[in-house]
């Protein structure tokens, strides 16, 4: 474990986009600096230590967890190699925020959760939109009632992309497709505020490598309570997410999985919240994340085993409905 009069000193394996956001956002956290970044192209990492002042660059993943200054690795990798990864990071003593969704299956979810167990090492699958201000807002509204039982939950998440065959989103092999890349966010929003469904239906279209163009769920629960969700990488959507409650309608804006706002219509007025955002976001996963290990925290009490198991059961019955199937 770290210091605790010490920045936790990260390394990150996979240079993508959101890796870039993520290096940003660290630079912002007190508590944390960047150590090192791998990426199997030594000249891509050391380009991407440049720009966010890490102090190491490896051309190997394996470089990176063999060294012994870093606390706690962010993994960023396509989704297929989450496991892998991993499971290495943990049996080296390194503390591990893993991308979602955490691996391609449950009983690889399983697995990586018991070797954290095995090692005693903090693990926690980086669902950055479970730490957003603005939507523990909305979290604390409709787990209080504050607008009565939620009725209806609709959520999107879409955009229009060109078919590449270079591109990780259109490649079977390494997850590619819209549900594991962002339908897991409306499928998140719906678990983390409504709980478990009781039936869940889902239909979906393909292209013709196999992988799904776009994807439709329906969640429906106990209360008669019900949640549609839809992804789409061919089509751009509006990415909001209502809730439809017996007193009220509570809206996450345009881009509701991160920095957004909140609009409230209730009582005849309509009132939108702007939650001051200054990071791209995900500072706040990170400094929850380093609060844990500098307190010795082997599990996030927000982002828990249970609650990613849950959502990778869920996405695992998806895949069964639509006949969505992977290599792995």
């Amino acid at each position: 474990m770290p210091d605790t009069d010490h920045k936790i000193r990260w390394g990150i394996i996979g240079l993508g986009n959101i890796a870039q956001s993520f290096a940003t956002d660290l630079l912002t956290v007190s508590n944390g600096c960047l150590h090192g970044v791998a990426s199997r192209d030594l000249n891509k990492a050391q380009e991407f230590a440049k720009m966010h002042h890490a102090q190491h660059a490896y051309g190997s993943y394996e470089s990176l967890i063999a060294d012994e200054q870093i606390d706690a690795v962010y993994i960023a990798t396509p989704h297929t190699h989450h496991k892998e990864y991993t499971i290495a990071c943990l049996k080296h003593k390194k503390a591990v925020l893993c991308e979602k969704p955490f691996a391609m299956n449950k009983d690889q979810v399983l697995e990586m959760i018991a070797t954290a167990r095995d090692h005693d090492v903090l693990l926690m699958e980086a669902l950055w939109t479970y730490f957003l201000p603005h939507y523990r807002y909305v979290l604390d509204l409709i787990n209080r009632k504050e607008f009565g039982t939620v009725q209806k939950l609709e959520a999107d998440f879409g955009f229009s992309s060109e078919f590449d065959a270079d591109s990780r989103l259109y490649n079977k092999d390494l997850g590619g497709g819209s549900l594991l890349d962002i339908g897991i966010y409306p499928v998140f929003i719906a678990l983390s505020a409504l709980g478990i469904p009781k039936e869940v239906n889902a239909s979906a279209k393909f292209y013709k490598n196999g992988i799904d163009t776009e994807c439709s769920v329906k969640f429906t629960y106990n209360n008669r309570s019900e949640a549609y969700l839809h992804s789409t990488i061919i089509k751009d959507t509006p990415t909001t997410a209502t809730f439809y409650c017996e007193h009220g309608i509570i809206k996450i804006n345009e881009g509701f999985y991160g920095p957004t706002t909140v609009t409230i219509e209730a009582n005849n007025e309509q009132k939108t919240l702007d939650f001051g955002y200054t990071t791209k976001g995900f500072s706040y996963e990170i400094a929850h994340f380093n609060q844990l290990l500098l307190k010795n925290k082997k599990e996030s009490p927000i982002m828990t085993y249970d609650f990613s198991i849950q959502l990778i059961s869920l996405l695992d019955e998806i895949r069964k409905l639509i006949g969505l199937e992977y290599p792995v």
